[in-house]
């Protein structure tokens, strides 16, 4: 199970990601979809912490992550509990 909650991305002074609130459950498939420029990759670059956020909550398997606020053993944890097919 994977639950986000009120996912936010800035790059300067335009907002692409305002407020993402997302739940997978267990063996549910979820397909981003939407046009070129709105935020897909950026999405996904930012639940695997390739992006730093300015504000997000991630529930993973009933544990709750502070992902503003990550260690870099925090970082791995999540990478080898989380899996994304692009």
């Amino acid at each position: 199970m994977i639950e986000i909650q009120q996912l936010s991305k800035r790059f300067h002074d335009k907002e692409i990601l305002q407020g993402i609130n997302l739940h997978v459950g267990e063996g549910e498939v979820v397909v981003i979809v939407g046009p070129s420029g709105s935020g897909k990759t950026t999405f996904l670059r930012c639940l695997n912490h390739l992006e730093e956020v300015d504000k997000r909550q991630l529930i993973l398997l009933g544990k709750e992550y502070n992902l503003e606020k990550l260690t870099k053993l925090n970082i791995l944890e999540l990478r080898k509990k989380t899996t994304f097919v692009f």
